[in-house]
């Protein structure tokens, strides 16, 4: 909702309150700022009054909280939100990177990379805070506020006290708290307000005796000015007013409703159900026209009604006025609140607003109908991947009635597993189960009903799947299959996907590949296409694992073309499954490529491993340019942001770090690594840690006292029989290339040769490069060997200077040259950089440099603010960073700044 992200205008007339701007904008900053007072004493007025009082170049970011934003995923992403609006960019990633599920403190550490380099001020206000505070949304909270950098403060709203570290702030001289006596109106204020802004002419002692009995609360003031207007005995009023919270306002919103023409007196009770007010709306509400007129002149009135949006199309009430006119309606007209939250769930209903229609038909008593229209919209939920969504409805039921109510049940199941939440499904599917086999028919859309048992088979395929019982997995899976009707063209998808899942956990590669090329062609006809992007995604994966590049770069190409031109979840896979094709063929430019245009995308448009699976190729990317650090760096933050799923995790990150420190020449690192992981060479063969043991066999080979090689030669023996076997091609090549390697340095010239020459035989038709360098350059020696004795063998010679060129950045890079290559000048393309910078990001790399934000660079370099967006995130790929002062740090490092001097 956009409107929760403006700050609020300040009233027309509203009483200037220098004391109250200076309290909050002057003097020193402070890390967070704590507005607490009861209701209606101007928090929110006061805030927004000294933030307009600053420069206009300061940027607010705000979000205006209510009850929903208790979860934390409506709290986090409203708040990124809003600091992306604030200062466009510094919150993209970090909201991406929410989207995908990521750990919280994983997406706040994002964040807070990019606010730490921010060149102007950001303030990040947060309205109602008590609304939202819970368990939910503290740890975040707490972590944030220790970690904010010094140009970014936070001001906190709210009704109470937040449960978070004030007394650690508070000794370390890092908070401010403004306080109910704070924003109490002076005298001054008071009679500014009443007399100045309300025009009442009251005398000095009449405004005196209110801003006594009143004690400054403003929302008191408010009502007793309207209830002044037009009356004769103002002395009388003021004498018998008293100023007990509850006391005064039920009776002053009895005197301004009284005093009410009677017809707005009718549509301020009726439309007191609702949470947010348009036209439209409050005409279906009251049965009455002209509502939108009628907001107008409430408006005027100044009868609590604050705009949404610039154009006033949406208002809401003031909380307080809203909740006595509430319970006024439902001290006079008991009967008709039921009818009028109907109305309005009709309305939403109408709409397509399937949140605002339960929300009005559970408020209205009609908790079957909130369930059906649950159940009615849960598959448009679904095909959008709002399981979230789902997850929130569905617990606002009573448990009753999702029990009773077996569709309701297994759309929450569903919307739980995707969400990752899998402790209390078989209890879920247990209860679903039992009530499926009770003697009456239970209630629910009978077509949905049938799909039931074919569902719930589906979900315990996936539960066991989760739990590592393959076979059982199987068994359900083809259950759900026999249980589908031909035309379910999702439950085929979903179950074939499965099958898929539980027979590539196995090996088996080639019946996941048929399953998966089933999957992928029901749910697109099922209209499912981000579904079927990830399992394009899985079927490049297995191409990947039986060597067919050709085969993987075809499925992602596919998969974008049937995707369209609407940046679908999963198009982002699809760039880095095409880079990681380019790369694996020995093409890093066009893999840097590739990367950028997923990073172009953004991570909102990429399936939840994503995140991972970029940082992981820019990571060997980096390495293969000899910035270990850099590289190292990378799979760090590739670990933090790893969200596992179904799929199997076949290179896991300790062995990644531990292949690219034995690259580099650190193999007991490397073996130290990998044996933490918990793998040894006489170890059962199993597919999942079959990378896991090929990367213990080239540390084990890495070792120069030749200790090592014994056990890793065996290993590679069984492990070659295992993957041949298989048909997983491209451990094969990598088996191969470790033994030619052993073989060259036990002086078996001719082994190695034929270890070699069937290894380059099975990479040529794919183009495969990139698998001879796994752990450095050890095979090296035997191919120039190899080049020498065959030299018409062009693919051979290609390999041959690779690696050559490979071993010359890393010695480069070992000899402090950052990982150049001959001649370091940028500009003259030979920068170190598998894809030079140009001309124009080497200026934007200068900007950054600075202390200019984005858009004062735009306006030096005379482009638009989105152009110097587009260049920074191309500066940051090319780097292999993810945030400015990265970017600058890695520049210097290269020489980069030198070159445009």
């Amino acid at each position: 909702m956009e409107t929760k992200l403006r700050v609020p205008r300040p009233r027309r007339g509203a009483v200037l309150r220098p004391e109250l701007d200076e309290l909050v904008v002057g003097g020193e900053p402070v890390r967070l700022t704590v507005v607490a007072a009861p209701p209606g004493f101007g928090k929110t007025t006061g805030i927004t009054l000294a933030l307009s009082a600053r420069e206009a170049s300061a940027r607010v970011a705000w979000v205006s909280l209510d009850e929903r934003d208790r979860d934390a995923g409506s709290f986090w992403t409203y708040l990124l939100l809003a600091l992306d609006r604030a200062s466009p960019g510094c919150g993209s990633a970090a909201l991406a990177l929410h989207r995908t599920g990521a750990e919280i403190e994983n997406v706040l550490t994002t964040l807070l990379n990019e606010l730490s380099v921010l060149a102007a001020d950001v303030t990040i206000v947060l309205d109602d805070y008590h609304r939202c505070d819970g368990p939910g949304v503290r740890p975040g909270m707490t972590f944030l506020l220790d970690h904010l950098p010094p140009q970014v403060r936070m001001i906190i709203c709210t009704r109470a006290d937040p449960v978070l570290p004030l007394a650690r702030l508070r000794a370390g001289g890092e908070l401010l708290e403004i306080r109910q006596a704070d924003l109490r109106f002076t005298r001054a204020e008071a009679g500014s307000f009443l007399n100045q802004v309300h025009d009442l002419g009251l005398a000095e002692s009449e405004v005196d005796a209110l801003q006594d009995r009143t004690e400054g609360w403003v929302a008191a003031l408010q009502l007793a000015a309207l209830s002044l207007r037009g009356r004769a005995d103002r002395a009388g009023f003021v004498r018998s007013f008293a100023g007990d919270d509850r006391f005064v306002v039920d009776y002053l919103v009895d005197e301004v409703l009284d005093r009410q023409p009677a017809a707005v007196r009718r549509f301020l009770l009726r439309t007191s159900v609702l949470e947010r007010l348009t036209g439209d709306l409050c005409d279906a509400v009251t049965g009455d026209p002209g509502g939108r007129t009628m907001l107008r002149d409430i408006a005027r009135r100044n009868l609590f009604l604050i705009p949404l949006d610039d154009r006033q199309h949406w208002f809401r009430y003031h909380q307080l006025f809203a909740g006595a006119l509430a319970v006024r309606l439902r001290d006079e007209q008991p009967d008709d609140v039921p009818l009028l939250h109907r109305r309005a769930r009709a309305w939403f209903e109408q709409e397509g607003d399937v949140e605002g229609a339960v929300h009005h038909a559970l408020a209205a008593g009609e908790t079957d109908a909130a369930a059906e229209l649950i159940e009615g919209g849960a598959g448009e939920l679904r095909r959008t991947r709002q399981e979230a969504v789902i997850r929130r409805l569905v617990g606002e039921l009573p448990d009753q009635v999702v029990v009773r109510r077996p569709v309701l049940a297994v759309t929450m199941i569903g919307a739980l597993m995707a969400g990752n939440e899998f402790g209390d499904i078989e209890r879920r599917l247990e209860e679903v189960t039992a009530t499926l086999a009770g003697p009456a028919l239970p209630p629910g859309d009978p077509a949905l009903l049938a799909r039931l048992p074919a569902e719930i088979a589906t979900y315990r395929a996936a539960l066991a799947l989760i739990g590592g019982d393959l076979d059982r997995a199987i068994a359900h899976a083809d259950r759900a299959r026999t249980l589908t009707r031909p035309d379910d063209l999702l439950a085929i998808g979903a179950t074939s996907a499965l099958t898929g899942l539980a027979v590539w956990r196995r090996g088996d590669l080639g019946r996941a590949h048929a399953d998966y090329e089933v999957a992928v062609r029901h749910l697109r006809r099922a209209g499912h296409l981000a579904d079927a992007l990830g399992c394009s995604l899985a079927l490049g994966d297995l191409a990947f694992a039986e060597g067919r590049l050709h085969d993987a770069r075809a499925r992602f190409a596919g998969a974008l073309a049937f995707a369209g031109p609407e940046e679908l979840r999963g198009c982002a896979d699809m760039h880095v499954g095409l880079a990681r094709v380019a790369y694996e063929q020995g093409d890093p430019a066009t893999a840097m490529q590739q990367l950028g245009e997923a990073d172009r995308l953004g991570e909102a448009a990429g399936l939840p491993q994503h995140p991972h699976r970029w940082r992981v190729l820019l990571a060997e990317l980096t390495a293969d340019q000899g910035d270990l650090d850099a590289a190292l760096s990378l799979l760090d933050e590739a670990e933090r942001v790893y969200l596992g799923d179904f799929s199997p995790q076949l290179r896991p990150i300790p062995a990644l770090r531990a292949r690219l420190l034995t690259a580099s020449g650190d193999w007991s690192a490397g073996l130290a690594l990998i044996r933490r992981a918990g793998v040894a060479a006489d170890d059962p063969l199993d597919y999942l840690r079959e990378y896991e043991h090929l990367t213990l066999a080239g540390a084990l080979l890495a070792d120069p006292s030749g200790a090592g090689r014994a056990p890793a030669d065996g290993l590679l023996q069984r492990l070659l029989a295992a993957a041949e076997d298989g048909g997983r091609q491209a451990s094969v090549i990598e088996v191969l290339t470790l033994q030619a390697g052993a073989s060259w340095d036990a002086g078996d010239t001719p082994r190695a040769l034929d270890a070699v020459v069937r290894a380059i035989s099975l990479a040529e038709p794919e183009g495969a490069v990139a698998v001879f360098a796994r752990f450095g350059t050890g095979v090296a020696p035997v191919i120039e060997s190899l080049a020498r004795r065959r030299p018409e063998w062009p693919f051979a010679l290609r390999l041959r200077d690779t690696l050559l060129e490979r071993a010359a950045r890393r010695r480069g890079a070992s000899s402090g040259a950052g990982g150049a290559v001959p001649g370091e000048h940028a500009a003259s393309g030979a920068s170190g950089l598998l894809d030079p910078l140009t001309e124009r990001e080497l200026a934007v790399l200068r900007m950054l440099r600075s202390d200019l934000d984005g858009p004062a660079i735009a306006r030096v370099l005379h482009v638009s603010l989105s152009t110097v967006r587009t260049h920074t995130q191309r500066i940051y790929t090319k780097l292999g960073v993810n945030n400015r002062r990265a970017a600058v740090r890695r520049a210097h490092h290269l020489g980069l700044f030198r070159s445009i001097e």
